[in-house]
């Protein structure tokens, strides 16, 4: 007779990834994910799921200037053609286009990647 082990508890990643944006605990919702802008806290104060290992490390960063460098290239391109801007223009309009996107983007691609990493049980979030 084959002894049947428990399978562990599905850990869909849409969901996850839904509350990771929302900067807020991927498994029960709730929760807040950030102490700080980009501090995790330490576990969720409704289910008790722990964070203290999650390893998001240059993930968030590199996927965050990927992602805006992608949104603003083609409108930096677009304008360039469209209408003709003093260079003094573009140094002040794009860079600081950057970082707006970059503070607005940054703490819920983070949220995202420790949702990833809970979903997929990986760094200490298995059971």
């Amino acid at each position: 007779m084959r002894d049947t082990i428990d399978a562990p508890a599905e850990r869909p990643l849409g969901p996850a990834l839904r509350n990771g944006w929302r900067e807020k605990c991927p498994r029960c919702g709730s929760g807040k994910l950030f102490d700080g802008y980009l501090k995790v806290r330490d576990g969720c104060d409704f289910c008790g799921q722990d964070f203290t290992h999650h390893r998001a490390d240059d993930a968030p960063s590199w996927l965050t200037i990927i992602i805006i460098g992608h949104l603003i290239a083609p409108i930096l391109l677009a304008t360039y053609q469209v209408v003709d801007l003093p260079v003094w223009a573009h140094v002040v309009i794009w860079p600081t286009l950057a970082m707006v996107g970059i503070i607005l983007l940054l703490q819920r691609v983070k949220g995202g990647v420790i949702a990833f990493q809970w979903s997929k049980r990986m760094h200490g979030f298995d059971d």
